[in-house]
C-alpha cells in the first residue's frame, strides 16, 4: 500500500509541476489559480511521501518519489508544453525509469 501512497505523491509532483508551467503561460487571476494549484499539490504531494516514508526506506522512497516526478514533468513537457523530443532525451528518460524500477525491486 505505500508503494500505491509513494507512487500518486510523486503524480502529484508532476501536478504541482504542471501547474508553475500554466502559471508561467497566464496572468492575473489566472495565473493566480495555478499557483493555488502549485500550493495544494505540493501539501498533498509532501505529505503523502511523509506517510510513504513511515514503512518504506527513506533513501529509496525519495529517489523513487523524485524519479516519478522527473519523468513526468518530462513527459508533461513534451505533450502539453511542446518541448522538443531527441534521442538522447528519450535514452535517459528510459534509463531513469529502469533505475527506478531496480530501486523498487531490490527494496523489497
Amino acid at each position: 500500500m505505500n508503494w500505491v501512497i509513494l507512487t500518486v505523491a510523486g503524480l502529484f509532483e508532476v501536478a504541482f509541476a504542471f501547474c508553475l508551467g500554466k502559471a508561467k503561460q497566464t496572468v492575473g487571476q489566472e495565473m493566480m489559480l495555478w499557483y493555488i494549484g502549485f500550493v495544494l499539490s505540493l501539501a498533498l504531494s509532501m505529505g503523502l511521501l511523509i506517510k510513504a516514508t513511515q514503512s518504506l526506506p527513506i533513501g529509496t522512497a525519495y529517489a523513487v518519489w523524485t524519479g516519478i516526478g522527473a519523468v513526468g514533468t518530462v513527459l508533461v513537457g513534451i505533450f502539453v508544453f511542446r518541448e522538443p523530443i531527441s534521442f538522447w532525451r528519450l535514452f535517459f528518460l528510459t534509463t531513469l525509469i529502469a533505475s527506478l524500477v531496480g530501486l523498487k525491486v531490490v527494496s523489497q
